[in-house]
């Protein structure tokens, strides 16, 4: 089963901060464009792989049902929920932040 991905406000916001942070700290254009790349083509991965893939270890995160897809070339991943034929990526992080805590 295919499904529709669809990054949230909150998600496209975070994935601009990322980028902006790449190209303010380092100037550097093509690892920003890199992020951007992998952040679209785990979206496409998304819309293929979705339901199959784990609900979160935090079990607060699990009851609402998330779960999380890792970036393929880079330490990101997005955290996402399912509704019917439809993906929500409510938010993109880094391997190294604290996650659970934005969920508080």
């Amino acid at each position: 089963m295919d499904y529709e991905v669809i990054l949230t406000i909150p998600a496209k916001t975070q994935l601009d901060h990322i980028i902006e942070y790449v190209l303010s700290k380092y100037g550097n254009t093509q690892a920003a464009l890199s992020i951007m790349d992998d952040a679209e083509e785990t979206k496409h991965r998304l819309s293929h792989v979705a339901g199959g893939l784990k609900l979160c270890e935090d079990p607060r995160l699990r009851n609402l049902g998330y779960r999380t897809i890792r970036f393929k070339h880079h330490r990101y991943f997005m955290i996402y929920r399912i509704q019917d034929n439809m993906v929500y990526v409510d938010a993109i992080y880094h391997d190294l932040q604290d996650y659970e805590s934005f969920f508080d």
